[in-house]
């Protein structure tokens, strides 16, 4: 099968070049975003892969499907980013990796709630100048802290037990049935869960239903100086609401790995460019934002998994067999 693979950066050839070796698949890597500029790269391509920030609209889709291509390959869990009912009606299957490694997300986002409570990577630059002092670094005892998940998936579920080894008791919201797995994990309501919750993550798909899910009204309802954690997608937050909560001190701390202006962004070495987002550029002004360019994915494990499972999904489908990672039914 000829695959163009899109947004690709050299780890992405590292890792599908040497999974590829079980495939024997026609890989081509592009290094741009797939959109309606890019659309004659797709010229020749049985499947394109495509990462977060490209888009596949229903443009997009109308011309992947008269270019002869077949098959959409999401390297990622989310799929927010493709018209799914154009993807139907233009007959072209979407397949996804739903769980290339729930461990790297949930660990990094503990890790940022460690390094925002304990202020680790502000002690980091002090003692890097030669400044031991304390002022200004104190932080809290997870232990008997309330942490609320947002999101029981895989994700979900593993960032909740290493919480509870914390000694916090989780609340665990989830719209779909699941089992808590931990006498500290209680099943709870969204409201309740903003209203009582230390600390609040999320890790739930981005739909028209979870969309700025964290506004204002959702602010107001939660305890004083509250930290947000967002490792999943950028738009479950409204980026102006948590600068208004951070500036009148509802919000305590924040960790973003992700950003709903993301795409112009994120994967790039910006150092010597202007940021030209000023909501961006203002968020960077807070003592108390802790922003990665989302890398909670990236780890040798979960990279490894999604080449493997992107190429064993087109595989699947080149052999007209059935695919468990196949987002949906054509018409």
């Amino acid at each position: 099968m000829k695959i163009f693979v899109f947004s690709t950066k050299p780890y992405d050839k590292d890792y599908f070049r040497q999974e590829n070796s079980a495939f024997n698949h026609d890989l081509t890597f592009i290094k741009t975003h797939l959109n309606d500029q890019t659309l004659p790269l797709v010229e020749g391509a049985d499947a394109v892969c495509v990462f977060v920030n490209d888009t596949l609209d229903r443009p997009v889709i109308e011309h992947l499907a008269g270019a002869g291509v077949k098959h959409i390959a999401l390297r990622c869990a989310g799929f927010n980013n493709v018209d799914m009912e154009a993807a139907r009606e233009f007959g072209i299957n979407v397949v996804n990796v739903p769980a290339y490694s729930p461990y790297s997300v949930a660990e990094h986002t503990v890790g940022m709630i460690l390094s925002l409570n304990r202020k680790l990577h502000k002690a980091y630059a002090r003692v890097r100048e030669g400044n031991f002092s304390l002022d200004g670094l104190m932080g809290f005892d997870l232990h008997n802290k309330t942490a609320g998940i947002v999101g029981m998936g895989r994700i979900g579920q593993v960032t909740a037990n290493i919480l509870t080894g914390f000694g916090c008791k989780v609340l665990a919201y989830d719209p779909f049935p699941f089992q808590p797995g931990h006498d500290s994990i209680v099943p709870s309501d969204l409201d309740t869960l903003f209203r009582d919750s230390d600390i609040i993550s999320l890790h739930c798909p981005l739909t028209p239903q979870t969309r700025h899910m964290i506004n204002e009204q959702a602010i107001s309802t939660m305890k004083d100086t509250v930290m947000i954690i967002n490792t999943s997608r950028g738009g479950l937050i409204d980026t102006r609401a948590v600068i208004n909560g951070l500036k009148n001190n509802k919000i305590g701390w924040l960790g973003l790995d992700v950003y709903e202006d993301e795409s112009d962004m994120f994967f790039e070495n910006l150092s010597q460019s202007i940021i030209q987002d000023d909501v961006f550029s203002r968020l960077l002004t807070f003592p108390n934002v802790l922003i990665t360019g989302h890398q909670a994915f990236f780890t040798k494990e979960a990279m490894t998994s999604i080449a493997r499972t992107t190429l064993q999904n087109l595989e699947t489908l080149e052999k007209g067999d059935s695919c468990q990672n196949l987002l949906n039914e054509k018409r």
